[in-house]
């Protein structure tokens, strides 16, 4: 009848938002790169094997979130990683890698001092990226992620969907679009949360395929990741704030703030003025928690003007799991119901 399949992760949520890290189970993931790894990955039975038995119900849900270790690019890193849902593997994930932080010091995966910031350089899919931890008294209190540059694809495009909207596309690892919310009809609250998820997939719809989907130099990154509706709260003396959802990949709904959506809400705004200097964007998630975001610097990447990104939020371990899949089990990986 053959044997038991187990895998082991560690759990972690960031401001709400799930990252399930494989630490056993799975067979090293070849490539030369974490890019490569990750094609490999889509392409892989074996891989999505796992992808799917830790994201399909009974042992995941539908906006279940994580990640494979895999070993980095080269020396100037400590690890990498191929994040994944349920619909398959992203290209970036903020909240991921502030986790990844926060696990990679708490587990002693990287030394780190029992005061003060420690980096952690892990390789994405996207490029190269720094989770800078904050340890007071041995205790991790926050991660800043700072991201590969983000930059603004366009600006105020024509949508159709059940109604007319504008849709402003950027970069930030991964390519947004984001929505006022306002423009159709709804608000950033629980309340809207299945009209969300249908907007979202709609206006992803609209543009997968366009010329906006595509990255300028690797087509491997392309596609529009995810739809950000927001609502604007205006501008305080530090900067924006404002309230955000990311609902991505096929109806997923981001629980946090996005790290890289906040990334790539932080270009659009520092274009039009609302974010330089010392001031920052307060970035809430349809669950109230907060991402805090400002930008470092300004750069040229791909052809165009970007800027750097520091996104700032928590992570707290949730679990350790053993994950099993009997032999016997006729529901095999599991099942999806949305």
């Amino acid at each position: 009848m053959g044997t038991a399949r187990e895998i082991v992760t560690t759990d972690y949520h960031t401001a709400g938002e799930p990252f399930r890290i494989v630490l056993d189970g799975l067979a090293e993931i070849p490539g030369v790169s974490v890019r490569d790894r990750r094609e490999y990955a889509r392409g892989s039975g074996e891989v999505d094997f796992v992808r799917e038995l830790l994201c399909n119900e009974p042992r995941g849900h539908a906006d279940m979130y994580g990640g494979f270790l895999a070993p980095p690019d080269d020396d100037g890193a400590d690890l990498g990683v191929l994040f994944w849902h349920k619909d398959g593997y992203s290209t970036a994930c903020g909240h991921g890698t502030i986790a990844l932080g926060a696990w990679a010091v708490e587990s002693g995966r990287v030394d780190a001092a029992p005061e003060g910031v420690t980096e952690v350089t892990i390789d994405v899919p996207s490029g190269r990226v720094v989770a800078a931890v904050s340890v007071r008294r041995g205790r991790v209190e926050s991660v800043a992620f700072r991201n590969v540059p983000a930059y603004v694809v366009a600006e105020s495009v024509p949508v159709e969907t059940d109604r007319a909207a504008r849709v402003d596309v950027s970069y930030g690892g991964a390519i947004y679009a984001s929505v006022a919310a306002r423009d159709l009809g709804l608000s950033v609250t629980a309340d809207h949360y299945s009209e969300l998820i249908a907007a979202g997939r709609a206006v992803k719809r609209a543009l997968d395929g366009s010329d906006l989907a595509r990255h300028p130099t690797d087509d491997r990154l392309s596609g529009i990741y995810g739809t950000i509706f927001y609502d604007d709260l205006g501008d305080a003396a530090d900067g924006p704030h404002q309230r955000n959802v990311a609902v991505f990949a096929d109806g997923e709904v981001d629980r946090s703030p996005c790290g890289s959506g906040t990334s790539a809400r932080a270009a659009l705004l520092a274009a039009a003025g609302r974010l330089d200097g010392d001031r920052v964007l307060t970035h809430q998630s349809i669950v109230g928690t907060e991402f805090h975001a400002r930008v470092t610097g300004r750069v040229r990447a791909e052809g165009r003007d970007a800027v750097v990104t520091e996104v700032v939020g928590q992570a707290f371990r949730t679990g350790e799991h053993r994950f099993v899949l009997d032999p016997r089990d006729p529901l095999g990986t599991g099942f999806v119901l949305r």
